[in-house]
């Protein structure tokens, strides 16, 4: 009996445990017994049947994961290759970087390889064949001899560089160990194949630090508008840094991308390019085979990097599951035991390094989502913030620490924001000077990147707008049909806490989505008629 025949069974065994479900007493030990035989028999075969089925590896794919293979072994980041972009078993040359230079003197370097290339494969184009130079000797033999001088002209206009990634993936790997025992308990949680626990190689090469020139951070590299549906993400929070919470929302996300594409290639490959433009790709190729895909869909949108999403993640399974072979005997990151609590009130950074006997650098290090403004006294740590600090740094449970904290250091709100609007002429400077406070105080508490800043929006200033709460004073609720007009960087979450209510009220006042899809400029109400 064919596998999925069996599981289909098991499926339909697993009905008989719901509420309600009718069936002849007469013959249930006879339907049991045989179940439970076809239940073993699917359990046994249930591994095999998703490695085989739910991760193909279509031959027509095979040449694109043997060049992210070498990517991420044979090259380092002082080394690349350039070559044809759409068939990736073309490669032209390796191009050296020298270790020390700046971006623009590798910048110089790659163009420089890349126009040498174009212009060989231009003369070959034109007929050139003999006399070649040694660049044209070797453009010509790396594509097959029956190779048109069209298609030559083609590949002039797909030249492309791919920068080397072996030392960040063997650095990846050690980095792993540290991190797979949680993401395994995740993904075994949400009946998900653990395949997916190298999705971060692809990422981010496991860094929890990692950011991209686009405002992807994190482990698994979220995007701020993304993240926001799954976590927080403001000027207080940012738990893209998070690699738990991270790791919690990213399997979320590909199950939500698994129910809208019905596979996992496309499940993957939408973490890059978005479910919207899978459906339109399966809809434009009238399937949903991977391999016919990223063969025949053209689409805008669909890039160098969507394209290859889905051949990188198999090529970073292949070397995961295979480390010896590459890289020889690797010592893993072992995972670090942490003590955790959420934490009930508003605290001072400092009030827990003096409470717990854990500097600050070292609560940082282990709370990352907690951003520079609650490190500096800006905020609070926010009330319902799970703490994490390592067992052995603590001399007794950490939720007793937190119990021995002083009245004077606990809070029942958090310091207010102050805010400045942009206007034309402004500059982070400018505005620093006026209100007392530097430039790189501005760009943590906003999260800015660069000193980029636009007339009309609003910029967080550091420091309180006046004195918060006492300690111990309990925070009133808003009255009557209060109304707030949601920012930038505003979660359900955030706006329950700002204003003392939970996110099933706010849901309910406001007659929206559990799932929580808000946008800026969108009025909520924080209140209840009563």
């Amino acid at each position: 009996m064919p596998v999925g025949a069996i599981l289909r069974i098991k499926l339909s065994f697993d009905s008989y445990s719901r509420p309600g479900f009718c069936y002849k007493v007469t013959t249930l030990t006879k339907k049991v017994n045989v179940l439970r035989t076809l239940l073993i028999l699917a359990l046994l075969f249930s591994s095999l049947h998703v490695r085989a089925e739910d991760f193909p590896r279509p031959a027509v794919l095979e040449p694109a994961v043997q060049f992210w293979i070498k990517v991420y072994t044979e090259i380092t980041t002082n080394q690349g290759y350039i070559h044809d972009a759409e068939n990736l078993s073309v490669v032209y040359e390796t191009v050296d970087l020298p270790v020390h230079a700046s971006s623009s003197e590798r910048g110089h370097i790659v163009t420089t390889s890349k126009f040498r290339v174009v212009k060989a494969l231009t003369a070959i184009a034109r007929g050139k064949r003999s006399d070649l130079t040694a660049t044209e000797a070797r453009v010509l033999a790396a594509w097959p001899k029956d190779t048109s001088s069209r298609s030559f002209a083609a590949a002039a206009d797909n030249v492309r560089f791919q920068l080397g990634q072996s030392d960040r993936f063997k650095e990846g790997l050690v980095r792993s160990g540290q991190w797979k025992p949680y993401i395994r308990n995740v993904l075994k949680a949400n009946n998900m194949p653990l395949e997916l626990e190298v999705l971060p190689h692809v990422e981010s090469s496991f860094n929890p630090s990692a950011w991209s020139k686009v405002a992807a951070a994190g482990m698994w590299q979220f995007m701020p508008g993304t993240a926001r549906d799954f976590m927080r993400v403001d000027h207080m929070v940012d738990e893209r840094m998070d690699p738990f919470v991270a790791t919690e929302g990213a399997a979320r996300l590909l199950r939500r991308n698994y129910g809208i594409t019905g596979t996992w290639p496309l499940a993957l490959t939408s973490y890059n390019h978005g479910t919207g433009g899978m459906v339109r790709a399966t809809k434009f190729v009238g399937s949903n085979d991977i391999g016919a895909i990223v063969q025949r869909y053209k689409g805008a949108a669909f890039g160098f990097a969507s394209r290859n999403f889905y051949t990188s993640f198999l090529a970073a399974l292949e070397v995961d599951r295979n480390p010896e072979r590459y890289f020889g005997q690797l010592q893993l990151a072992p995972p670090i035991h942490y003590d955790t609590v959420a934490v009930p009130d508003y605290i001072p950074a400092l009030a827990l390094a003096r409470t717990t006997g854990v500097s600050m650098e070292e609560l940082k290090r282990h709370n990352p989502a907690l951003l520079e403004p609650v490190w500096t006294g800006e905020k609070y740590i926010p009330s319902g913030y799970t703490l994490r600090v390592p067992r052995a740094n603590l001399n007794q449970p950490l939720d007793k620490l937190l119990a021995a904290l002083p009245s004077d250091s606990r809070f029942s709100m958090q310091k207010p924001d102050r805010t400045h609007r942009i206007v034309a002429g402004d500059s982070l400077s400018t505005i620093a000077a006026r209100y007392g406070t530097t430039v790189s105080k501005l760009m943590a508490v906003n999260g800015l990147r660069n000193h980029n800043i636009r007339a009309g929006k609003e910029l967080l200033l550091p420091g309180a707008a006046g004195l918060s709460q006492v300690a111990g004073q309990a925070a009133k609720p808003a009255a009557g049909n209060a109304e707030y007009i949601i920012k930038s960087g505003d979660s359900l979450w955030s706006i329950a806490r700002r204003f003392n209510v939970t996110q099933k009220q706010l849901v309910a006042w406001n007659r929206i989505s559990p799932q929580g899809y808000i946008k800026p400029g969108q009025k909520l109400k924080v209140a209840g008629s009563g």
